[in-house]
C-alpha cells in the first residue's frame, strides 16, 4: 500500500508496525525469555558468570542463600519503578512483561541442572554455551520490540541523563556488578563474565540484524567510467552515481554506490584497486536490500 503525501501519518505507520504479526512476535519473545532463563540455570549460574540483575542474584544466593528468582523479581520491579520515573510510560510498557516473565521462567527451569549433568566440562566451554544461548534469547527479545528489563533500564537512564553513549553506560552498569562478582567469586569469574558478556552481545546483534549477506560500497574515484563498467558488465550489479564535492579541495566528485554479495567483496575491491589505486572505498555491512 502506498500512502499519499497529504494522508501521511507517521504515528499510524508506527502503530501498524507494532500491531503486525503480534501473535508471532509475542511467541518469539517468549522463546527468547525462555532461552535466557535456561542459559542462566544451566550455564551462567554454575559458572558464577556475574553481570546484570541475574549476576546480583548469584552473589546473594552465595552469601545469603536467597533464591535467585526472588532477587531477580525484586530487582526488576525496582528498576521498573525507576524506568517509569525517568524514562516514561511508553519505555516502561514494553519492559513490564519481560521483567516479570524472566524470573518466573528462571524459577520454573531451575530443575534442569538435576537432569543435565555437565560433569567435568571445561569452564570456558560452559561459559561460551551460556553466552551463545543467552545471546540468542536476548536477540529474539529485542528483535520483537521487547526487553527483559534488568540493567537495561539503568543503561538507558545513564545514557539519557548522563549524556553518554549506550556502550559507555553499559561499562558503568555491568562493570560495577562484575567487579563485585570478582570480589565474591575470584578474579577468574570476573574474566569469564567479561568474555561471556562480549560474546553474548555479539550473538544478540547477529540475531537482531542477521548475518551480513551484502556489502554496500561507496567509491570516490576519478575513473568512475571504468569502475562503473567493471561493476555493471563484469560483476553484473547495478550502480548509482551521486554528485558530491570535496570539502578540502572544493572539487566536484562522483560517488559510486553499489551493493554486492559478501562473497564477491574481494573480487570487487581488488578490481577497483587495479582500475584506480587511489580510489577511496568505504565498505558497509548491509543486512537487507529492498526494491530495485
Amino acid at each position: 500500500m502506498i500512502l499519499k503525501t497529504h494522508n501521511f501519518d507517521s504515528t499510524k505507520i508506527l502503530k501498524e508496525i507494532k500491531e503486525s504479526k503480534k501473535v508471532t512476535r509475542s511467541f518469539m519473545f517468549f522463546i527468547g525469555v525462555l532461552l535466557s532463563a535456561v542459559a542462566f540455570n544451566l550455564f551462567i549460574k554454575p559458572c558464577h558468570l556475574i553481570f546484570g540483575v541475574s549476576g546480583i542474584s548469584i552473589m546473594t544466593e552465595k552469601l545469603y542463600k536467597i533464591d535467585p528468582s526472588i532477587i531477580i523479581m525484586v530487582g526488576n520491579v525496582l528498576l521498573l519503578i525507576l524506568s517509569y520515573t525517568f524514562l516514561g510510560r511508553e519505555a516502561t510498557r514494553r519492559t513490564i512483561v519481560g521483567s516479570i516473565l524472566y524470573p518466573v521462567l528462571v524459577k520454573l527451569t531451575d530443575f534442569l541442572p538435576n537432569y543435565i549433568d555437565l560433569g567435568n566440562t571445561e569452564t570456558v566451554v560452559i561459559a561460551m554455551c551460556g553466552a551463545i544461548l543467552s545471546g540468542i534469547g536476548t536477540g529474539l527479545i529485542f528483535k520483537n520490540n521487547f526487553t527483559s528489563g534488568g540493567t537495561d533500564v539503568l543503561k538507558q537512564i545513564y545514557s539519557k541523563y548522563g549524556k553518554m553513549s549506550y556502550s559507555k553506560a553499559n561499562i558503568y552498569s555491568e562493570g560495577l556488578i562484575m567487579f563485585l562478582g570478582g570480589i565474591v567469586f575470584g578474579w577468574e569469574a570476573l574474566i569469564y563474565s567479561l568474555i561471556t558478556l562480549i560474546v553474548s552481545g555479539y550473538v544478540s546483534d547477529r540475531v537482531i540484524m542477521g548475518i551480513s549477506e551484502y556489502k554496500t560500497l561507496q567509491i570516490i574515484t576519478d575513473r568512475e567510467k571504468e569502475i562503473k563498467e567493471y561493476i555493471i558488465k563484469s560483476l553484473n550489479h547495478g550502480i548509482t552515481q551521486i554528485d558530491a564535492k570535496g570539502a578540502y579541495t572544493d572539487k566536484n566528485k562522483k560517488v559510486l554506490l553499489c551493493a554486492i554479495p559478501t562473497r564477491e567483496y574481494f573480487i570487487a575491491t581488488e578490481g577497483i584497486k587495479k582500475i584506480d589505486p587511489e580510489a577511496f572505498v568505504i565498505a558497509i555491512d548491509t543486512y537487507e536490500i529492498q526494491g530495485n
